[in-house]
């Protein structure tokens, strides 16, 4: 696991979100939500949510994907994506 990926675990389990669980899968993270999670909210609010956040980590930044899934449906959401990542959209 790399510096980035853990600080940003840290701060996500800080966050005490009920029933969410959130662990590290390769180099990205992955965040299982409850099954009655609406994703199309958490994808909206997800980058201001995130930028808010990212103000307390103060590692040097890497490519790190999230993977949201709430059992029926999931989503992934790149901060700091590489040549590799923009080629592929």
């Amino acid at each position: 696991m790399n510096p980035y990926q853990q600080k940003w675990i840290e701060v996500l389990k800080s966050a005490h979100i009920p029933n969410w669980k959130i662990e590290p899968l390769e180099e990205d993270i992955y965040i299982e939500m409850p099954h009655v999670t609406d994703l199309k909210l958490i994808r909206d609010n997800l980058p201001a949510t995130l930028g808010a956040m990212s103000l307390d980590i103060d590692v040097p930044k890497e490519r790190l994907k999230f993977i949201f899934h709430n059992g029926h449906e999931n989503f992934e959401y790149m901060l700091n994506p590489n040549e590799e990542d923009l080629d592929e959209e």
